[in-house]
């Protein structure tokens, strides 16, 4: 049996954005296609990117993002996509 982050079955097959920051690991959002997961990676990468500045005038952690394998049920019971800028309202966590 895969651990929740390793390959799925083909028939629960979901790819999950992830976002880091320290030590907390939450999901951003999840895709049908590793493409598609691997597109909204890198678009909220170009976001986190664009606001550097205000990040760290802030003293705000820069999330990073990553693309996981991952089973529907391994998701989180109430689990609600992350705001894409919700970093910048302090709505990551």
């Amino acid at each position: 049996m895969p651990d929740s982050f390793g390959q799925p079955s083909t028939d629960s097959a979901l790819w999950a954005v992830v976002a880091v920051v320290g030590k907390i690991i939450r999901i951003a959002d999840i895709y049908p296609s590793r493409n598609a997961a691997l597109a909204d990676q890198a678009w909220r990468e170009s976001q986190v990117r664009a606001y550097a500045g205000f990040l760290d005038s802030a003293s705000q952690p820069f999330p990073r993002y990553a693309v996981r394998a991952i089973r529907r049920t391994d998701l989180p019971r109430r689990w609600k996509p992350l705001p894409a800028l919700g970093f910048l309202r302090g709505q990551m966590f």
